[in-house]
């Protein structure tokens, strides 16, 4: 096997492949090499639907090999450091690989350490995630009975910000379809301050709150679970004083502000992280996310280096649908400098779209860009939709149906969607 590849991805997930396969096509004498070991390629953004039982888990799953571009190396390995000084990178194996020019799509990992008592919780089954399991999720809804149920996300970045507030929608749809609403309390705790960055999706969100009867608690950051009591504790981040406060529900705040909610049902998007090799690199931000410049994607530092996806830090959401806007850029500035010229391609504006499930067949699809204003697609016009900020079935057949098949039959082969 070659140790030098003109350009070296890591990642063989949505910005790994794509980048793959746009190049590619741009330019079929370019040396690629990809580094990733995982045999199997997940479509994540279904894993909201599989979790409210509206999607065969099966159909999100496709083999790593099937996707590689035809061209392309796929080096099936783990990356475990890299020296950008050197323009090389290590693996678990041992292997050393040199490069031209890198592009960095690790993706990100969950944390479970960040929230004391979760990874107990996860390995008891008493929490659920669909960033973990959705299967689990799904089981855990049809065995509620009623009582209190908790959705909440930690203070980190996370895949898909709208994600853990989609999953709730659908469970309180559910409720209802199963008669359990009437003696079930459903709430929101979570450390922001809206409910969504955008404003007319917030008002749309928040109707929706309103409409389930969801307690929403802004500014309540998950610190601990207590799986053997079933307690969920939250620290409070907008308290002037330590008064203690006792909740209407029953649940209390202690003199420094912890929140303590005991749950029957508890859904949990984990604490997420840029991957260890990449927080040990010279590439991150203070923050610990790859330092690249927010329009061209290209390093700060390492001018030869790119990075896209959810381990870059870009100040918008880390979804799929931002992927495919950033793929483009990386691969003309690229190519750009592989032609001697300069990676002068600022064109990605942050744009990122979250489709929101409020229920089962409607959904609200957020399109947004780095100043969060509203900026919906042109293209769902042609769907007869010119409110996407309103909750709309043919926004959920998008969902369901036709994004899968984009992504595997478009986005993955590296065609522009």
């Amino acid at each position: 096997m070659k140790t030098h590849y003109q350009i070296l991805i890591i990642g063989a997930g949505t910005a790994g492949i794509m980048t793959a396969a746009q190049l590619k096509k741009r330019d079929h004498n370019l040396e690629i090499g990809i580094v990733d070991a995982s045999e199997l390629h997940y479509y994540q953004p279904a894993f909201t639907l599989v979790g409210g039982g509206a999607y065969d888990k099966k159909k999100t799953i496709k083999p790593t090999k099937d996707l590689i571009p035809k061209g392309i190396e796929w080096i099936r390995d783990w990356v475990t450091s890299i020296n950008a000084e050197q323009n090389s990178v290590s693996t678990k194996d041992g292997r050393q690989f040199t490069y031209d020019y890198l592009v960095v799509c690790p993706g990100l990992v969950n944390d479970l350490s960040l929230i004391e008592g979760l990874a107990d919780a996860v390995e008891k089954g008493v929490v659920c995630s669909n960033y973990i399991d959705p299967e689990y999720t799904w089981k855990l809804l049809q065995e509620f009975k009623g009582g209190t149920a908790i959705f909440t996300q930690p203070n980190t970045p996370i895949k898909c910000g709208g994600a853990p507030q989609k999953i709730m929608y659908m469970a309180c749809d559910y409720f209802r379809k199963k008669g359990l609403d009437k003696n079930t309390k459903v709430h929101f705790p979570m450390p922001g301050s809206v409910i969504f960055g955008v404003k007319p999706i917030a008002e749309t969100l928040m109707k929706v709150v309103d409409r389930y009867g969801i307690d929403f608690r802004p500014f309540h950051n998950p610190i601990k679970i207590d799986a053997d009591a079933r307690k969920v504790y939250f620290k409070q981040t907008n308290m002037v004083d330590n008064k203690c406060v006792v909740i209407s529900d029953g649940s209390t705040t202690t003199d420094d502000s912890i929140v303590e909610i005991s749950f029957d049902f508890l859904h949990l998007a984990p604490p997420q992280t840029a991957p260890q090799f990449i927080k040990a690199s010279d590439l991150v931000n203070a923050a610990g996310w790859l330092d690249v410049d927010h329009n061209s994607l290209q390093h700060n530092k390492y001018s030869n280096v790119f990075g896209l996806g959810d381990v870059a830090g870009l100040p918008t959401a880390k979804t799929g649908a931002a992927i495919r806007k950033q793929v483009p850029v990386v691969v003309d500035n690229i190519c750009k400098l592989v032609a001697n010229g300069e990676a002068t391609n600022k064109d990605y504006l942050g744009y990122s779209s979250c489709p929101l499930i409020t229920g089962y067949g409607k959904l609200v699809l957020a399109e947004f860009n780095y100043k969060n204003e509203f900026t919906p697609d042109p293209k769902l016009k042609q769907m007869l939709l010119s409110d996407s900020d309103q909750e709309h079935w043919r926004l959920w057949v998008l969902k369901k149906y036709l994004l899968p098949y984009l992504y595997w039959n478009k986005m993955m082969k590296g065609k522009q969607v």
